[in-house]
């Protein structure tokens, strides 16, 4: 009944998230806690979660044009070699501080969705600055191996602070994730610490519920009403992981 469970709400936090370009590895995890899941293997299935899950939208991305390569292989390059930092370090932190980072990570992240706002929505950057995303993707890597998720929650709104095209963004976090989300998963794998039949159970309906959440989000879906979800949905788990933390 608990494998059930947890492909359905595998499935229904793919779609929900890849609406947004983001990898649900950061809802997922705490839910695989809550289920008493060690979080030493929670984390690497999120990890490989999101690679699988988001792999088939940035490929849609990528043969309708929607990814702009110049400003994404920055973040890649860096996201993938500082995830494996960030898995490796991970084993030496205790849990509850990583739970402490985990819940600092969801309330920043939804309450950046729920009220940041581009004061420029008509005037988005087209350049792409090297240093800047190059330590947008170091940060995201950094956190994606130490948490078990994809680092799109940090690439997402740091850059809509940076002014690019939030279509634009989804496109790149899609397309970002699934690199600084595999490497970190190796980094796990080479530790020892995966559970394959949580990891199969949890991958299938990932990406059955990312690929249609990619189809529908294409369907003049309002951009809006999607961060109000996620953010909503962040502020909730952080609510209670805090709750089972005291």
């Amino acid at each position: 009944m608990t494998d059930f469970l947890i492909a359905d709400i595998s499935f229904l936090a793919a779609f929900i998230f890849s609406l947004g370009g983001a990898g649900a590895a950061i809802i997922l995890i705490p839910i695989l806690i809550s289920f008493g899941i060690p979080i030493g293997i929670a984390k690497p299935v999120g990890l490989f979660y999101n690679t699988i899950s988001l792999t088939g939208a940035s490929i849609s991305n990528i043969i309708k044009k929607r990814l702009d390569f110049k400003i994404a292989i920055p973040i890649i390059i860096f996201s993938f070699s500082f995830a494996i930092i960030g898995a490796w370090t991970s084993q030496f932190i205790p849990k509850n501080i990583i739970l402490g980072l985990f819940i600092g990570f969801l309330s920043f992240t939804g309450f950046m969705f729920l009220f940041y706002k581009n004061n420029k929505q008509e005037n988005y950057r087209e350049n792409s600055p090297f240093v800047a995303l190059s330590a947008i993707g170091a940060f995201a890597g950094l956190i994606s191996g130490m948490l078990g998720i994809g680092g799109g929650g940090i690439i997402l709104p740091l850059m809509l602070m940076l002014g690019f095209n939030p279509k634009k963004i989804s496109a790149i976090t899609a397309f970002a994730v699934p690199f600084s989300s595999l490497s970190g998963f190796l980094t796990y794998w080479a530790l020892g610490s995966v559970n394959w039949k949580l990891l199969l159970i949890t991958s299938v309906a990932g990406v059955i519920g990312a690929t249609l959440g990619t189809i529908f989000m294409h369907k003049n879906l309002n951009s809006k009403t999607v961060k109000k979800i996620l953010s909503i949905i962040l502020l909730l788990m952080a609510l209670k992981l805090i709750i089972d933390m005291g």
